[in-house]
């Protein structure tokens, strides 16, 4: 089946509408990837009035400074599944390193399996930044852990009339998927409000930039799915200028549309 130019939501029936009005709704979680750490660690620092707005603080420590050195994050999942204290298992194992350092709950807030995942955001230019709108497989298989990036941008790829988005899928732990990600460069300006999604079905992924068709990849993931969304910081902290923060990543919301039965 021909995947449309413009996205078409019929057929399609809303199962999120996040606006981040003053609170946090309960299905996110406040943490990154915490069992490689801790949360307290991998709290994101945030605020909440007619959106969301994830910041990265001059005095923010590294979420894991002992797998992922001087990176900060700030950044929300809607699930988490992990083995026992100092095993490997646990989702996105990013590093050969990384052990459990703190149990974890299993927690599923929103773990879809096919359907449009969408949000409206402004991204971050500065060029030590990245922001990202992304799913995981909830890994309570090994094997379940590929991952669909509906949104990745470099501050250093954005541009006053252009931006460079990365978007596709990356296998991860699933061998059934093999690696397929590009970066393409969309005609807006990132740093106003505009729209990113991806319509998830069992026969691919499509990628969409203010509901235009940018990319499609003929793979798909057939099981439970994350989301994660994010601001990363990559400066290093003893060198970066106070003047430079807070960097932050604004988001207006966050939309998911399941098949309608």
């Amino acid at each position: 089946m021909p995947t449309p130019d413009r996205l078409d939501r019929s057929g399609l029936r809303l199962v999120l509408d996040d606006r981040f009005d003053g609170t946090l709704p309960e299905h996110w979680l406040p943490y990154h990837l915490p069992q490689w750490s801790s949360r307290a660690q991998a709290a994101a620092r945030y605020h909440l009035d007619a959106g969301l707005t994830l910041r990265i603080d001059h005095d923010q420590q590294p979420w894991c400074p002992e797998v992922d050195g001087t990176t900060r994050v700030s950044s929300f999942q809607t699930g988490v599944f992990a083995g026992p204290l100092g095993s490997t298992t646990g989702q996105h194992r990013f590093s050969e390193d990384a052990r459990v350092r703190e149990g974890q709950a299993t927690f599923r807030g929103f773990t879809p399996t096919f359907g449009l995942v969408e949000m409206r955001a402004a991204a971050c230019p500065d060029p030590d930044a990245m922001v990202a709108l992304w799913m995981i497989g909830f890994e309570d298989e090994p094997s379940r852990s590929a991952e669909i990036c509906v949104a990745e941008i470099f501050g250093r790829g954005v541009r006053r009339e252009t931006v460079d988005v990365g978007m596709g899928v990356h296998p991860f732990g699933d061998p059934d998927i093999v690696d397929d990600f590009s970066v393409e460069t969309v005609a807006v300006d990132a740093r106003d409000m505009h729209d990113y999604a991806a319509l998830w079905t069992p026969e691919g992924v499509a990628f969409y930039v203010d509901d235009a068709l940018v990319r499609r990849v003929d793979q798909s993931p057939g099981y439970p799915m994350q989301l994660m969304l994010g601001i990363y910081d990559f400066a290093d902290p003893g060198a970066a200028s106070p003047s430079s923060y807070p960097k932050t990543f604004a988001v207006q919301w966050v939309r998911a549309w399941s098949p309608a039965p």
